[in-house]
């Protein structure tokens, strides 16, 4: 790959950017609750000026990132407003910091870009194409007060020729944008996570133009794009070349700069390059080739340098006749991360390119094979990262949701077509992607037999998971269970693999690191206090992986997440990317199923849960006696069980199934016992807790991990040091039931 990235970094190189009026002295980042380290590094003077298609690379290009001028109006105007607002720095989106204007989305507004540029004069004889990596979400385009188009789609690319309305010296370019963030009428757009109104699990909205603006130079018959396709069992690779017209065509393969095959053929028709002893791409092994294509002959030849892999994914059978995925024709346990993809200072767009590579490589450094790119199409730089540094990828269609009973017009499920289509076709050529997810959950889920069968048929090279979690509609290549924290899936079928596409959510909270220090958190359980902690909650999460791949089959786990997003606290790293909240050797080991030791915890429990070792306590299910909470009172006659107790959930030691069980347990102190304390409560439903005969706490509905709850002051004026009596009564109505009690030290 020596000499793909040296045509990357000349093409950068060459990649000047003419910015109009006013001063770039005049942009800085909108305040901001929270920056990564990579904003400092973003100026208009460098505004993400890498090459933005690793897979197609040409020498000549200019980037038009940079100050853009902006307005707002009336959103069905027709003409930009006479005065615009200010100036945007692209390709971030409105609502973020690094555009300069980070203000809610204007979903009832029209949002105006222009700019100007010049054409180099070496141009002039070539045709000129003007490409837009992606815009949310209507987009216009007009060059010199002439249309050039209409776009509708968030996540995937589109150009223009404009040779024939370039004019010499300045060229005018406005683009309108549209980004309604629809949700809840049939004619809904694909919005992803976005939302006008975040919280929970949704988040800023990011309208307009947030990938790469460019424009290069092509001969009149050129190179419109490549179809890569590896077949490993025939050590072949397939490729065509897409052109308006039917050139000859000359390509070459290459290993280390050095030609292992050259063929000819012509455009639009597939070409087989035979590739012998060929080097399989995997995770522990990223090996890239590198392919150089010309079309046509002589000075007008237009010329691309591309890469491929040779890599096969496909369901197999294990030694026991069970369905599993498998990678190069051998069963591989995908262990990954949900990676959503969003940026604190720049929303949907990562500040720099050493941002977007850092997710991949942290994912690395922490064991993950795998990402599941969630609800997000990313940047074609992304995927090269994920292709070069050796990263599978299970790509989600993002969503398109419906009116409140969840229906789609006839419009709305033409235009998802569309936009997975064009998805589908321009992330086809990335070896690094393996599955394909067409709906998450049930969010906008429509047609899905219909929109499977059509995604199989336009990529049957790779695996397509029908729903992701909840709403399995029996068709595709995989079986997909959400579990939390769990994880857990269903076993294998005779033709579909069985994974876990969602679990875990440790939530651990960073003061100073959150998106709103003083907002709520979103999670999965009780908010942890401490690394420790959350590296013995993610090792006890993959134990239970490892042990579904063996007894269940499971072929694959995604944690839920690599990092926060906004309110939502359960990634390892925080939102920033600036602290790594559990120990990262015992989570690399744990991601390859090795489970070292932990050090000792630096704050333990006073009285531990049974959530690592089992407590032994005296239980019943009959009606006791009144004072049954007592210090004193004689429970000699119960039962005694491990906790936690309970039915229907997971990490139960002793069962219950009547409708209310009472516990006891007497437990020791020390001579000092902290002033302040939480009960460790994990319940399923209402419990009351008493110390030394004192009611301590109560916690109402259920919980699916342990939930501290500030010990009363009365029972705290109880505790000595010593012997004390924990009592707890828990009341079910329905589902799932358990409860486990610990006492810890307060903060």
């Amino acid at each position: 790959m020596k000499f793909q990235l040296h045509i990357i970094a000349l093409s950068a190189l060459m990649g000047l950017t003419i910015y109009s009026t006013p001063s770039q002295a005049q942009w800085k980042p909108a305040p901001v609750s929270l920056k990564t380290k990579w904003a400092a590094q973003v100026s208009p003077q460098n505004s993400l000026p890498d090459y933005p298609r690793p897979q197609m690379v040409r020498s000549k290009w200019q980037s038009l990132n940079g100050l853009w001028s902006f307005g707002l109006n009336h959103f069905g105007s027709m003409f930009a407003p006479g005065d615009m607002n200010g100036q945007i720095l692209v390709p971030f989106p409105y609502e973020s910091s690094l555009s300069g204007i980070g203000q809610p989305s204007p979903v009832t507004q029209k949002l105006w870009y222009k700019r100007t540029f010049t054409i180099p004069k070496a141009w002039k004889s070539q045709s000129v194409l003007l490409h837009f990596g992606a815009v949310n979400y209507e987009s216009t385009v007009t060059l010199n007060g002439r249309a050039l188009g209409s776009h509708k789609g968030g996540f995937d690319s589109f150009d223009f020729d404009i040779t024939s309305q370039l004019r010499d010296g300045e060229n005018e370019l406005v683009v309108s944008v549209l980004n309604p963030i629809k949700t809840d009428v049939a004619d809904a757009q694909v919005v992803g996570k976005q939302r006008t109104k975040p919280g929970g699990i949704f988040y800023t909205g990011a309208t307009g133009i947030w990938q790469s603006v460019w424009l290069e130079p092509v001969p009149v018959a050129h190179i419109d794009s490549l179809k890569i396709t590896p077949d490993v069992d025939t050590s072949q690779l397939r490729l065509t070349v897409n052109s308006s017209g039917n050139a000859p065509i000359s390509v070459s393969a290459l290993d280390g700069g050095k030609t292992i095959a050259s063929v000819k053929g012509t455009a639009n028709t597939e070409l087989i390059i035979p590739i012998k002893n060929a080097k399989l791409w995997s995770p522990d092994s990223p090996t890239l080739y590198d392919l150089k294509v010309t079309l046509g002959t002589g000075k007008n030849a237009d010329s691309v340098n591309s890469y491929f892999a040779m890599r096969k994914i496909s369901l197999g059978k294990d030694d026991q006749g069970r369905t599993r995925i498998f990678l190069n024709n051998k069963f591989v346990f995908q262990v990954g991360a949900l990676d959503q993809g969003y940026w604190p200072d720049g929303i949907w767009t990562a500040p720099t390119d050493d941002a977007l590579k850092y997710d991949i490589q942290i994912a690395k450094t922490l064991g993950w094979n795998m990402l599941r790119k969630h609800a997000k199409v990313e940047p074609a730089r992304w995927y090269y990262w994920t292709d070069k540094l050796g990263m599978l990828v299970w790509q989600d269609m993002p969503q398109m949701y419906g009116g409140p009973q969840g229906a789609l017009s006839d419009a709305a499920k033409n235009q998802f077509d569309t936009e997975w289509r064009t998805i589908l076709s321009q992330k086809h050529n990335s070896p690094s992607i393996v599955v394909w997810t067409t709906f998450n959950e049930g969010w906008g889920q429509h047609d899905t037999p219909r929109v499977v069968a059509y995604t199989k048929a336009l990529d049957p090279s790779r695996l397509v998971n029908n729903a992701s979690g909840w709403t399995d509609q029996n068709v595709g290549d995989i079986h997909d269970t959400h579990a939390y924290p769990g994880p857990w899936s269903n076993e294998p079928e005779a033709t579909r693999a069985a994974v876990n596409g969602e679990f875990g959510g440790i939530t651990m909270s960073v003061p100073d690191h959150r998106w709103q220090n003083n907002a709520g958190v979103m999670g999965y359980g009780a908010t942890l206090k401490s690394g420790w902690l959350a590296t013995k909650r993610y090792q006890n999460l993959l134990e239970t992986a490892y042990k579904l791949k063996e007894t269940r089959g499971t072929s694959a786990i995604v944690y839920t997440q690599i990092t926060d997003v906004e309110q939502e606290i359960n990634g390892l790293l925080t939102y920033d990317r600036a602290v790594m909240k559990p120990d990262v050797k015992i989570i690399a080991a744990a991601n390859r199923g090795e489970f070292l030791p932990l050090p000792p915890n630096p704050n333990p429990e006073l009285v531990p849960t049974s959530d690592d070792e089992a407590s032994n306590w005296k239980y019943t299910t009959d009606k006791p006696a009144d004072d049954w909470f007592g210090a004193a009172f004689n429970d000699t006659d119960w039962k005694t069980g491990a906790a936690p107790f309970g039915h229907d959930a997971g990490g139960i030691r002793t069962q219950w199934t009547t409708s209310d069980i009472w516990i006891r347990r007497t437990f020791d102190l020390p001579t000092q016992i902290p002033a302040k304390l939480n009960l460790l409560v994990k319940h399923d439903e209402d419990a009351e807790i008493y110390v030394n005969g004192v009611l301590a706490g109560t916690a109402t509905g259920y919980t699916g991990d342990y939930v501290p709850i500030s010990m009363s002051d009365a029972a705290r004026a109880t505790l000595k040091p010593g012997q004390n009596t924990l009592a707890v009564h828990v009341h079910q109505t329905t589902g799932g039931q358990g409860i486990d009690v610990g006492i810890a030290a307060a903060k």
